[in-house]
């Protein structure tokens, strides 16, 4: 019998994975001696890596055609960042009930390939990028801690960029969760539609680590999210999260229209309630799918009218994005709540990016008013992070002064 070759890891495969996926890794010279820009040096070939001045591609602005923004998926910018890296969750508007999320950017721009993905209409960079300097976004945090004082917040990473997608390359993940282990009075969520989580499974945390999935149907996910993980492999890797001691969360968002919405949601409930319990979720959350008008073009050439985000009727909404009809929106989140409280009325379910309209309609009453969700949308925490940052703000410009 002929030898077998060498068993290799499932973070070793995922690191591989992305290895092939880039074509090209520019770095800016001003990070070079950053540690993400020395870990990639010694991950890629010599061939793929570049070291510029200024970043890549710099004769294409603005709008990018439907070729450019699929490139701008296998180009990678390692650089500086010279703004903000934290605040609140764009679901803050007026108009919207707001979770109390708030977000940590460390980069932009997504290697897998959604047809409703945001991002299409918000970023016009050609790369895919990278920030080198993950320490001073921490060292925001912790000034922030220090103004916020015992206030508790809820930190995610995946506004701008999948969490974790990229992360068996950057181990972002270690940096961040050994932070969270001295703030235990945050919680810090790992936002994903990826399985690459055997990388941080042995990094020590304190139990406030939540790793969440986007999940739809898999039907869903064969015609609508390219590149992305299977509905089967989020749901064991949840399983596998959950196993070491990590909270997770599920999000079915964005749920989108299709001739056979009812059986494949139901399906998709049915599957989770088969393997998990509502104990096993601090939350779930449900939303439809909502863009920007100038969205809709470049959704259409690229994904076409085979496409189901292409198919339906949608209207604006108050936050200006075209959403499904109000009542259609109502129907399928009073089909999946319903499905799921078959199972058990103990299922934390909320709505994401929704007007107060909806919640009354799916709930009889305001988020604030649903016992099990009204911690996620106590308003008092915002008005003391506004403040909060107002002081840490104050105290860096007088530092820096």
């Amino acid at each position: 019998m002929a030898e077998s070759g060498p068993i290799i890891s499932k973070s070793q495969q995922d690191l591989e994975k992305l290895l092939d996926h880039f074509d090209r890794v520019y770095i800016d010279r001003k990070s070079e001696n950053s540690p993400l820009a020395r870990r990639l040096e010694s991950l890629f070939p010599a061939d793929k890596l570049e070291w510029v001045d200024s970043r890549p591609h710099p004769q294409i602005r603005g709008e990018m055609s439907s070729g450019e923004f699929a490139r701008s998926k296998r180009q990678l910018y390692v650089t500086e960042f010279k703004g903000q890296f934290f605040k609140r969750c764009p679901g803050a508007k007026p108009g919207l009930a707001c979770c109390n999320y708030f977000v940590l950017n460390w980069g932009q721009q997504c290697d897998m390939n959604c047809s409703y993905c945001y991002l299409q209409s918000f970023l016009n960079s050609p790369v895919l990028t990278l920030y080198s300097n993950l320490d001073q976004a921490l060292e925001e945090l912790r000034q922030l801690g220090k103004s916020l004082g015992e206030q508790s917040l809820r930190v995610g990473t995946g506004e701008l960029v999948d969490s974790l997608s990229l992360d068996p390359l950057t181990l972002f993940s270690h940096e961040l969760m050994a932070f969270f282990r001295d703030t235990p009075r945050w919680t810090l969520e790992f936002k994903t539609k990826s399985d690459f989580v055997h990388q941080f499974l042995d990094v020590p945390h304190e139990g406030n680590v939540i790793v969440s999935w986007s999940i739809n149907p898999q039907a869903v996910v064969e015609r609508e999210e390219q590149g992305t993980a299977s509905l089967e492999q989020r749901l064991q890797a949840a399983e596998l999260c959950l196993s070491r001691g990590l909270q997770i969360a599920f999000h079915i968002d964005p749920m989108i229209w299709h001739p056979e919405w009812k059986e494949n949601y139901a399906a998709l409930v049915d599957e989770v309630a088969a393997r998990f319990r509502p104990g096993d979720l601090p939350y779930l959350s449900l939303g439809a799918l909502r863009f920007q008008p100038e969205q809709k073009a470049m959704m259409r050439e690229r994904f076409g009218m085979k496409s189901w985000v292409n198919q339906g009727e949608m209207w604006p909404g108050k936050d200006g994005k075209l959403r499904y009809p109000l009542e259609l929106r109502q129907e399928m989140f009073n089909f999946v709540l319903n499905r799921f409280k078959e199972y058990s009325p103990e299922w934390k379910v909320f709505l994401c990016m929704e007007s107060p309209e909806t919640w009354l309609s799916t709930y009889t009453k305001a988020p604030q008013q649903v016992d099990s969700l009204a911690p996620l949308f106590d308003q008092g925490v915002s008005r003391q992070f506004r403040k909060a940052l107002k002081r840490s703000q104050a105290d860096t410009n007088s530092a820096s002064g």
